[in-house]
C-alpha cells in the first residue's frame, strides 16, 4: 500500500470513525491544551489533571490537532513525563454527539456536545439571502474591506502582545531621527523597529 493511500485511509477514519472509550484498556477523552514539540501534546482531563501524550506515527503529517480539540488517549506504562498515546481524534460535532448519546462523554468538559438546530436540508431561507442581508459583492475593490468576523480565531497563536508607548517618548525619538539617517523606521502596533538601509 502506498504512502498516499495510507494517508487517505487515516484521514477517512479520522473523519468518519465513531469510536467509544474502551474501559478495559483505560482509555479516556481529554482536551488538547497545546503542542509541546516532537509530536508531544499537553492534555487536560475532565478532572483538571494535565499531562503529556504522544502522537503515534500513523497520525503524523496526516492529521493536525489544535488547542481545544478532543482526543481519545490510552495510558502507557513506560516513561514518567509522557503518560499516554493518542488513539483517536474527536473533531466533528457528530462524533461528540454520538459519544454523549452512549453516555461516555466526560461531564467535566463544559464545551461538550451542544444541541444543533434542525437541519435545513440545503435550503437557503429567504431572510438569510445575501440580498436581504445587504452583502452583495461589488465590482470595485477600492473602498470595500473584508469582514472576518465570521471566521473562527486561530487557537494556535497566543493573544496579541500590547506594548505601552507614550507620546512623550515618540516626540523625543523624532528629535533623534536626523542622526539615524542610515536606518529607516517602521511602526508596528505601537512599537518601533529600525531596519538598516540596503545600498
Amino acid at each position: 500500500m502506498s504512502e498516499a493511500t495510507k494517508r487517505k485511509l487515516v484521514s477517512q477514519e479520522f473523519l468518519d470513525g465513531y469510536v467509544l472509550p474502551d474501559e478495559e484498556r483505560k482509555q479516556e477523552i481529554v482536551r488538547i491544551v497545546g503542542p509541546r514539540g516532537n509530536n508531544l501534546h499537553e492534555v487536560e482531563t475532565s478532572s483538571g489533571e494535565i499531562y503529556l501524550v504522544s502522537m503515534p506515527p500513523k497520525f503524523r503529517k496526516t492529521v493536525w490537532i489544535k488547542r481545544g480539540d478532543f482526543v481519545l488517549v490510552e495510558p502507557i506504562s513506560e516513561g514518567d513525563r509522557v503518560k499516554g498515546e493518542i488513539v483517536n481524534i474527536i473533531r466533528t460535532k457528530q462524533q461528540i454527539a454520538y459519544i454523549a448519546s452512549e453516555g461516555k462523554w466526560p461531564e467535566g468538559f463544559s464545551t461538550g456536545p451542544k444541541e444543533s438546530p434542525a437541519p435545513t436540508e440545503g435550503r437557503i431561507e429567504p431572510e438569510t439571502t445575501p440580498l436581504k442581508l445587504g452583502i452583495l459583492e461589488s465590482d470595485d475593490d477600492e473602498g470595500s474591506e473584508e469582514d472576518y468576523s465570521d471566521l473562527s480565531p486561530n487557537l494556535n497563536r497566543g493573544g496579541p502582545s500590547h506594548l505601552d508607548s507614550s507620546e512623550d517618548s515618540e516626540d523625543s525619538d523624532n528629535d533623534s531621527e536626523s542622526s539615524d539617517e542610515a536606518n529607516t523606521e517602521e511602526s508596528f502596533a505601537g512599537s518601533r523597529v529600525l531596519f538598516p538601509l540596503q545600498r
